[in-house]
């Protein structure tokens, strides 16, 4: 190989390596950036995350200081029967007045009774405590409420109890079995 043969070559090298370099140097400026750019993105992130809990905890706080301050009158309300409690028929009266007051409380924040008495059992709202056999109700029908159930908006808070009414005796229960 000639002498400019190979000056030419090791020319073409160095220009390629230069090349190469400088390549090299713009990706490591490229990826500097991103990471530069995803740790803004992560504290960013992290520091929303912090907001946005602090945020909620206060939104709580601020619920409850607000259901806190509407259930004051009916507190005052217990405090005015208890110093009244030697007439007993006006402690009756008071003690009506404050449950009425605060259901009422309540009933504004979405509170509401599930209706059972009378009604066909359902596993979404009753829980079945006891079974009776009345022939004059429709099966699974709630004869009587044990507890109240209650919702707030649309979600139970607590499931009623109750007892429905099972139109097969225990006896035919047990006559169901023996046929089997």
């Amino acid at each position: 190989m000639s002498k400019d043969k190979e000056e030419k070559e090791h020319k073409k090298e160095e220009s390629e390596c230069e090349k190469l370099r400088k390549e090299i140097k713009e990706k490591d400026e490229k990826i500097k950036d991103m990471t530069d750019t995803l740790k803004r993105l992560q504290a960013e992130f992290e520091n929303y995350c912090k907001r946005t809990e602090k945020e909620n905890n206060d939104f709580r706080r601020y619920v409850k200081a607000e259901l806190i301050k509407k259930l004051l009158p009916t507190l005052d309300s217990f405090e005015l029967a208890l110093k009244n409690h030697q007439d007993k028929e006006k402690f009756m009266k008071g003690i009506e007045m404050i449950y009425t007051q605060l259901f009422q409380t309540l009933e504004d924040e979405g509170l509401r009774k599930i209706e059972s008495t009378g009604k066909k059992f359902d596993p979404y709202f009753h829980e079945v405590l006891m079974t009776e056999c009345c022939k004059d109700k429709r099966d699974e029908e709630v004869t009587e409420e044990m507890q109240k159930g209650y919702m707030l908006n649309e979600k139970v808070l607590r499931y009623a109890k109750v007892k429905i009414n099972n139109k097969e005796t225990r006896e035919e229960v047990k006559q169901n079995e023996n046929t089997d």
